[in-house]
């Protein structure tokens, strides 16, 4: 009998009775969120007013700056946006336009890549066709070198891998059984890294090759998307130090095969294209958007409960699932805490990333001016007095649970601040890791770092870097139901007798230095 009794003390159902819950504050949340909730204005602020937000670009800093004069408005202190060291240069879109010139005239869908280099004004040229296996291939390359002189070259992929299940749904919520088997996700691996890093130096090589053959532009449209879906994003051309390369700019695959299949019957297809756009190095230090809320505990306001998101986006669309959702739902957790004057023990910080496109700079570099180097082992004293991190961007769906990150002793923590919440569908800990976003910095330095599960919806299948990713693809409820359960979160965290619990840094399994 008293094995058992010290079984029953040491399991996890124990554990999860021991942790106190404030559900009489998640109640005053989630009534304050469902009777005034300010998100579709924060919303329309970040995307539409904002417009895109390309990290350093005009409309990113429309937004940082709007974000930290609304935080100020509502209480918050310390709202700034805080440099964090050197980014790059600024880009922005201010004409573009491309059209089919022959066989006739015909409309094409399509936008510039982030910093291409611009066109001469507008320029009409005939296009020759090629595969990424071959823009790469030198010696393919050096073979057709007199085809490409003069050409705006469609790299393409195979039109036989473009036939999608017209019948599969754009967007998915998950199911019991999803949650329940979660593994882990967006996991990458050094070498991956390295051989993605080796595949985009082959691609630059091959992009100066082909001007210096006197191609006149690279027009992509390998991508998988449909219905006038298209990827716009690039992994180059921020740092000051970038060469020049061609005009660049992606077409749908719609337009792309369509041109395909033009030039394979063998009537020529000439196009038109100017790309105009500004580079701005006046300011080339990079910004995280900061605010907080003080704690009120003599002992414990030094300790410090972190949520954030990061706010930069690609520039095809205004960035609305990827981050601006995840921004959107921490500023009116924020609100709500800052509103209710709940009175937390511990200090909340929001932070508002730049950069995390390009590699988790943004919030990386935050992590190494705070809190140290995991690398080296060198950490500051800021470090030992974060209780825990708490992300969001994986989209507008809603939460369903949240990753662990491998942290075994906040599985049953995490598990009681749920139970109030499974009416909203969200009870899920998953000991599994996520990754490729800003909380990755603090688990490496052996901060408690947090994403939470969200319903995909159509982030993958549709928004994720696409000009889809606007608005209109907002699920309303679904942030709010999010900010309920994030501002729970935080308070619930900020006001435990505790910090929670940590495990040893995960130094081996990352390096941040940009793309």
């Amino acid at each position: 009998m008293r094995t058992l009794l010290v079984l029953l003390l040491l399991s996890p159902l124990a554990l999860f009775a021991q942790e106190t819950v404030d559900t009489a504050t998640f109640r005053m949340i989630r009534e304050a969120e469902t009777a005034d909730s300010h998100i579709p204005d924060i919303a329309f602020h970040i995307t539409d007013v904002a417009g895109a937000r390309l990290t350093n670009s005009p409309g990113f800093f429309r937004a940082a700056r709007w974000a930290a004069a609304t935080m100020k408005g509502w209480g918050l202190q310390n709202t700034a946006l805080e440099p964090w060291g050197t980014y790059g240069r600024g880009w922005e879109i201010r004409n573009f336009n491309i059209s089919m010139r022959a066989p006739y005239q015909g409309y094409v869908l399509g936008y510039p890549l982030p910093w291409s280099t611009n066109t001469p004004g507008e320029i009409h040229a005939p296009v020759y066709t090629l595969s990424m296996g071959h823009l790469v291939d030198s010696a393919w390359m050096e073979q057709h070198r007199a085809d490409l002189k003069g050409k705006i070259l469609l790299v393409a992929g195979s039109q036989d891998k473009h036939q999608p299940d017209d019948t599969a749904a754009f967007s998915t919520r998950l199911t019991d059984k999803e949650l329940a088997d979660m593994h882990d996700e967006y996991m990458i691996t050094r070498p991956q890294i390295d051989g993605f890093l080796n595949f985009l130096r082959a691609r630059d090589k091959a992009r100066y090759r082909a001007k210096s053959f006197g191609a006149v532009a690279i027009v992509y449209a390998y991508g998988q998307g449909r219905d006038g879906t298209i990827e716009i994003d690039d992994f180059f051309g921020y740092k000051l130090d970038e060469p020049a390369y061609l005009p660049e700019a992606s077409i749908s695959s719609e337009d792309g095969f369509k041109i395909k299949r033009l030039l394979a019957a063998g009537i020529p297809v000439e196009l038109n294209l100017n790309i105009d756009g500004h580079f701005n190095t006046d300011d080339t230090k990079g910004y995280n958007v900061i605010g907080e809320i003080p704690g009120t505990d003599p002992t414990l306001k030094a300790q410090v409960v972190m949520l954030g998101g990061h706010l930069d986006s690609w520039a095809a669309a205004t960035g609305a699932t990827d981050n601006g959702a995840g921004c959107i739902v921490m500023m009116e957790a924020v609100r709500l805490l800052d509103s209710l004057h709940l009175r937390p023990k511990r200090t909340i910080r929001i932070a508002l990333w730049s950069g995390e496109e390009q590699g988790l700079l943004g919030s990386y570099n935050y992590v190494l001016n705070h809190f140290g180097n995991a690398q080296t082992g060198n950490l500051k004293p800021e470090q030992s007095l974060v209780s825990a991190y708490f992300n969001l961007d994986n989209g507008t769906g809603r939460i369903r649970g949240i990753f662990a990150q491998g942290n075994a002793a906040v599985k049953p923590i995490f598990e009681a601040w749920l139970a109030p919440f499974q009416d909203l569908g969200a009870s899920t800990v998953s000991m599994h890791n996520t990754g490729s976003t800003d909380h990755l910095g603090f688990d490496w330095v052996g901060i408690p770092g947090f994403q939470f599960i969200q319903d995909p919806l159509d982030y993958e299948s549709k928004t994720h870097h696409t000009n889809m990713d606007t608005y209109d693809y907002l699920r309303m409820e679904d942030l709010k139901q999010a900010a309920i359960i994030v501002a729970s979160f935080v308070y619930q965290a900020a006001s435990r007798a505790e910090m929670l619990p940590r495990k040893a840094p995960v130094k081996e399994q990352f390096v941040f230095d940009g793309l």
